[in-house]
């Protein structure tokens, strides 16, 4: 087991990564103000790995109130946020009583937000089951629902107590899911990590068949580099917004095609390398690096191609990112591979000139392709 601190200026917690830590109550029951716990799950986690950890709490001496929600960003609402808040007034949880975030990003954001709002803050747990949650979203405690104009636009800032990333959770994930993971793993590679990004290169193939080694390697990196991003700027006033890179062109996809339809890595994989491109056009990033990256996200079995939302939907959807800041649009774009930056100022004919694939020449020429 690999044990990560993220320290803050208010508080610190671990992020411990290995093999069947899943029913390690010792790493969990440190961290329960009171022995008494809700696990918030969903129903394809569920049937996995609900009673197995239920058990252990149990024999722990905790009192566990299971609370089982429908699957997908498609049901990251608040209609199902309230399931969680029937469960904890249902049962009288009082403001001590931990919240368990047992599954991937859409639980561990719902329940975090949960938390952070019930009596005003309760301590939750996030045991993340996927690799996307696992290297990304179940540290640094963003929290959120969708809102039907923008995906996360209602949430809060809560860091969780503890990160339980279980390697062996990732044995019953789906091959598209574990493939979204990667999308946010090559993230890191692109956005400060040159030589993170010639490790994937190498190791990809490592990585589709659950080389375990390179997993643990792949988790240990990403998450080492999103503490050390968080601990910077935990309110994402500066460099924390470089971990958006690829996700104001994904979310806006997520959002135009309707929740669900692709996942959360598929819509942030194709948003890289849109990204990559108009950094391209701008004259900032080489064909070459635009390739090596375009290579990298399809050997990850990703799509390298958005979706045809049509130029005006995709401007009015981006016009919601959190991002825009004094009412301009801000993108996280690539300088070099491992050197991201933020830019504001994009044109919008080089924008078009990406989101209608029109071929790039270099300094926002493009030509027909």
């Amino acid at each position: 087991m690999i044990t990560l601190d993220l320290v803050l200026p208010d508080t610190a917690y671990p992020i411990h990564i290995g093999r069947h830590l899943l029913t390690r109550t010792d790493l969990l029951c440190p961290h329960l103000p009171i022995h008494d716990a809700v696990i918030v799950t969903n129903t394809t986690v569920a049937p996995l790995y609900l009673a197995p950890l239920q058990s252990a709490l149990e024999a722990s001496g905790v009192r566990v109130t299971p609370v089982i929600l429908p699957d997908g960003e498609a049901y990251k609402t608040s209609e199902t946020l309230n399931l969680i808040y029937d469960a904890l007034l249902q049962r009288h949880c009082e403001r001590k009583t931990t919240l368990i975030a047992l599954g991937g990003g859409v639980v561990g954001d719902m329940t975090g937000f949960a938390a952070a709002t019930y009596q005003r803050g309760a301590p939750f747990i996030q045991i993340p089951t996927t690799l996307l949650a696992q290297v990304d979203s179940s540290v640094g405690g963003k929290t959120a629902i969708n809102h039907p104009l923008g995906k996360n636009m209602i949430g809060a800032f809560y860091q969780p107590r503890v990160v339980l990333a279980d390697l062996a959770l990732l044995d019953t994930l789906p091959e598209r899911e574990l493939s979204a993971g990667l999308a946010e793993v090559i993230k890191y590679g692109l956005l400060g990590n040159a030589e993170f990004f010639q490790w994937l290169e190498t190791h990809m193939p490592a990585l589709r068949t659950r080389d375990m080694g390179a997993l643990q390697e792949a988790v240990r990196v990403a998450c080492r580099m999103k503490a050390d991003i968080v601990a910077a700027d935990e309110r994402e006033t500066g460099q924390r917004a470089l971990l958006n890179l690829g996700h104001t062109f994904g979310h806006a996809i997520e959002a135009g095609l309707g929740y669900g339809a692709w996942l959360h890595g598929e819509a942030v994989a194709a948003g890289m390398v849109l990204a990559a491109e108009t950094s391209a056009a701008l004259g900032w990033l080489s064909p070459r690096e635009v390739d090596r990256i375009t290579a990298l996200i399809a050997a990850a079995g990703l799509p390298v191609t958005a979706p045809d939302l049509g130029v005006n939907t995709w401007l009015e959807l981006m016009a919601h990112d959190k991002k825009v800041e004094a009412g301009k649009l801000r993108f996280v774009l690539l300088h070099g591979i491992g050197d991201a930056r933020i830019e504001s100022g994009v044109p919008t004919s080089v924008l078009e000139a990406v989101l209608t694939g029109r071929r790039i020449t270099g300094r926002g020429k493009t030509t027909p392709a």
